[in-house]
């Protein structure tokens, strides 16, 4: 009887260490063709309305995530980036690199209300709750404006001093930032405006994509040197670092599992596990779709979201218009993919 109780015991250990080798197990549950023409940026998530809004060049499309319907698009941007959302007001923001703007639109009828001022290259963009501040992240001008929420006026700048990409709100009252070009982290403070701290994110080099564990004070960082950065935000150091693929441009974080998400280029989705507060493990690389950087996750549901499209032939010489000689999207291929368990 003792025997059998062990046998059942060591049975038991092996099939659930045998599950976490396998890991959590994401893979594509379910692709939708979009189409349409233009380049693509950030995704985010309306989890008010469930709608998933995607920046594409000269609009926002609004699509319903569960059939790939197109809901409606919003127009008028000169290369859209990143999308944020303020629900007490009603008001939807997003970024217009180009012409260096912000365009407010009202989250239900997706009517555009206003237009602000921001600065060169503004890009991505979030809400803080705490303050009801909108924050954009101008890479070019080493910046972040910040807007208010209600009115969709510019209340003032912060000088960053290098080029940022994504950022986080700890819904506290602080705001994170991957400082791309020296790779390191800025703490702002979102009522005063102003930078209270920065810390090294050691290899960490080219960091895009941002996500916040906030119950633990853990911040996710995406780096192009094919590493993804935790660091502490309580302490404002560098935890450890964990491979991930190439071309990464966006991270999340899912409280309700303990996985954090890098999307990359190269076609993989990289998940990581927070087995303890200051200990990580990469739980499984999933395929995706060479170009799917971007994605989006819905916390409830624990899906994660992520577009790309076909490419023909890079061309043979570089142009003014095409300096980096980036193969041209196959027209019609744009695509949705969900990703579950």
């Amino acid at each position: 009887m003792i025997w059998n109780r062990f046998a059942f015991a060591a049975a038991t250990l092996a099939t659930l260490t045998a599950v976490v080798a396998r890991g959590p197990g994401y893979h594509v549950v379910n692709t939708f063709t979009l189409g349409g023409d233009g380049g693509w940026d950030y995704l985010a998530l309306d989890t008010v309305g469930h709608r998933l809004f995607i920046s594409r060049q000269d609009r926002v499309m609004v699509v319903d995530p569960a059939n790939g319907k197109l809901i409606g698009e919003i127009p008028g941007f000169a290369r859209s980036h990143g999308i944020a959302f303020d629900y007490k007001t009603g008001h939807g923001f997003a970024t217009s690199g180009a012409d260096s703007s912000v365009i407010m639109f009202d989250l239900r009828s997706l009517k555009v209300l206003g237009k602000t001022t921001a600065a060169p290259d503004a890009d991505a963009i979030i809400f803080d709750p705490a303050t009801g501040r909108i924050f954009t992240f101008n890479g070019d001008s080493k910046s972040s404006s910040v807007i208010d929420g209600a009115s969709g006026k510019n209340i003032g700048t912060i000088d960053l001093g290098a080029g940022p990409e994504f950022a986080v709100s700890d819904g506290q009252g602080k705001v994170y930032v991957n400082l791309e070009e020296d790779g390191d982290i800025a703490e702002i403070d979102a009522k005063s405006m102003k930078v209270t701290r920065r810390w090294s994110l050691g290899a960490c080099k080219g960091s895009s994509g941002l996500a916040i564990d906030r119950v633990h004070h853990i911040l996710f960082s995406g780096c192009r040197s094919k590493v993804m950065a935790m660091s502490d935000t309580k302490s404002g150091r560098l935890i450890t670092t964990l491979p991930i693929g190439a071309g990464v441009d966006a991270t999340r974080f899912d409280p309700g599992t303990g996985n954090a998400f890098a999307s990359c280029g190269d076609g993989t989705l990289t998940v990581i596990h927070e087995d303890a507060p200051h200990r990580f493990s990469v739980a499984e690389t999933v395929q995706t779709m060479q170009g799917a950087r971007t994605m989006e996750l819905d916390e409830k549901t624990h899906r994660v979201y992520t577009v790309s499209a076909k490419f023909g032939p890079a061309p043979a010489e570089s142009t003014a218009q095409n300096p980096r000689r980036r193969p041209p999207m196959i027209p019609g291929t744009f695509t949705l993919l969900e990703l579950g368990t």
